[in-house]
């Protein structure tokens, strides 16, 4: 019933600027004169079972159809031929256009309720036609401007991957090893960005799924860091939905933390597999990620670490307000949990969803 009583204004607006649109002078002028003719038959029709004092009850109806289907002066050459019709067959002396008070009276008011009818009707649908324009103006603005978003996003996603890629080509010239791989972490940190930013450039996105977008993020990460045919992801996803400003600086911290696992917990070429689970519950979210390489090096502080890939994530985890821990994962490897309130779009918290 709700959705029914949205939809009706906006299909009776559309009705009204269908008919109401301004037509040809022909088109007038027929209408027009249909309508005198229907009426002054109709009133005709009716005249001897109706009581005295009834004389333009056919041709109020047909003014404002005219008015609306026709336009204001087709209504009112309406008003002016069935006024004189009503005049001369329907109000005493009939036959004649005597000048009797009651006739004058009667006339005044046929008068002043067609002038009020046409000015309504005409003042209606003017309005109508500037909200339509005004819509069609807006919607054309709205619609250059998600291209325009689109465009933007598109360019800076290119200079970013074009960015990763001179870094690449820079990585290939350096003999100092651990030059190519500070260039080899900036440039799969470019490459992550850039894909992240094509996943959530859609300006009408109001949600992200993010279940579906850390399996997408997952595979993005592994496939930066050339590890995709000896690591392999395992995924322990509960869906649930939140806001894309959240979602970036979560997409963020999850990509560093496998970068981390890559370049660390499988160094040197070591194959393995991460487990990536993520738990909602009570307005807050646990992601989990977990692998069975080389594990943390030995006097491992989670608060002393400098690392720099812990350092942004701790960055980013703090901007959604959450907590990062990093420790050892029982039977070996490294284990790495990140807990923060999830949102719902348009509100402070998320709402769980249930998984198919």
């Amino acid at each position: 019933m709700g959705l029914l009583t949205t939809r009706l204004p906006d299909r009776l607006n559309r009705f009204v600027l269908r008919w109401a649109t301004r037509r040809s002078l022909t088109y007038r002028v027929w209408f027009a004169l249909g309508a005198i003719g229907i009426s002054t038959a109709l009133r005709f029709a009716v005249d001897d079972v109706l009581p005295t004092g009834f004389p333009f009850v056919t041709f109020f109806p047909a003014i404002i159809l005219t008015a609306f289907f026709a336009g204001a002066a087709a209504g009112a050459g309406v008003a002016v031929v069935t006024g004189l019709i009503s005049w001369y067959w329907f109000i005493e002396p009939t036959g004649s256009l005597g000048f009797s008070t009651p006739a004058m009276l009667a006339l005044l008011f046929f008068v002043f309720i067609a002038i009020t009818d046409i000015l309504l009707i005409h003042l209606m649908t003017e309005a109508l036609h500037r909200t339509a324009k005004a819509e069609a103006r807006s919607s054309a603005l709205a619609h250059a401007r998600s291209l325009m978003f689109h465009e933007l996003q598109h360019r800076v996603s290119n200079n970013i991957s074009t960015l990763g890629a001179l870094l690449r080509l820079q990585e290939r010239r350096l003999v100092d090893p651990r030059a190519r791989a500070a260039l080899a972490d900036a440039r799969a940190r470019l490459e992550v960005v850039a894909r992240l930013q094509r996943r959530l450039h859609d300006p009408a996105r109001q949600s992200v799924d993010i279940g579906d977008y850390i399996r997408g993020l997952a595979a993005d990460t592994i496939e930066a860091m050339d590890a995709g045919t000896r690591i392999a992801c395992r995924f322990e996803l509960e869906p649930f939905r939140s806001e894309p400003d959240q979602a970036m600086p979560l997409g963020l911290v999850t990509s560093e933390l496998l970068m981390n696992a890559c370049e660390h917990g499988f160094a040197g070429g070591a194959s393995g597999t991460i487990l990536i689970r993520l738990s909602v519950a009570h307005g807050g979210a646990l992601l989990v990620i977990e692998d069975d390489g080389a594990g943390l090096p030995e006097g491992f502080s989670n608060r002393a670490s400098t690392s720099l890939g812990l350092s942004i994530a701790r960055q980013f985890a703090e901007q959604i307000g959450g907590q990062l821990v990093v420790g050892a994962r029982s039977g070996g490897g490294s284990r790495c949990e990140l807990s923060f309130p999830v949102r719902r779009p348009g509100s402070a918290e998320a709402e769980p969803l249930t998984a198919a």
